[in-house]
């Protein structure tokens, strides 16, 4: 990798960790998770992972809602609606600070998807491989939007792997 390219991947790096926190952060959540960090791809410049969901029918303000839908499906039988979590939400809306942290499931699509980018040529970081990485998890918050919206993570998957050039 050269130095344009390292420095290219750092550019995507720092966008994509600070997209997930604002992501996180507007929705009252502390750190993280993989739907976060698949959201702030969506926004990456490169638009590969804006593109492989819209092959599967599905945009980023979709995603939101769907993930919105989620959580308030997990917190309903415990008689606790959305709205409590507004304040919540208000209090974590200010700068991050300190260092990033994010869930292990969101470390983990990071770590794969990193991976991913770099069996590609050229060896780049691309919103694709978020995409690619996010869609092989089988539990947790996404996998359960993604369901709610009909997404085939099958299809999700190849979508974003013809985006990032690692079908």
């Amino acid at each position: 990798m050269g130095l344009a390219d390292a420095v290219r991947d750092m550019r995507t790096i720092k966008a994509l960790m600070t997209g997930a926190e604002a992501e996180a952060r507007s929705r009252g959540e502390q750190v993280p998770g993989p739907e976060h960090l698949l959201l702030a791809a969506t926004a990456l410049p490169d638009g590969t992972a804006a593109r492989a969901l819209r092959q599967v029918g599905v945009d980023a303000e979709q995603l939101r809602q769907a993930i919105d839908r989620v959580h308030a499906d997990a917190l309903a039988p415990l008689g606790i609606g959305a709205d409590p979590l507004a304040g919540a939400a208000a209090d974590l809306r200010g700068p991050a600070t300190g260092p990033l942290r994010s869930t292990p499931q969101a470390q983990q699509v990071f770590q794969e998807a990193v991976a991913l980018s770099k069996s590609t040529r050229p060896s780049r970081l691309r919103g694709a491989h978020v995409v690619v990485a996010a869609s092989r998890l089988d539990a947790g918050t996404l996998p359960r939007a993604l369901a709610g919206l009909g997404v085939d993570r099958a299809g999700l998957r190849a979508a974003a792997s013809a985006e990032a050039g690692t079908d």
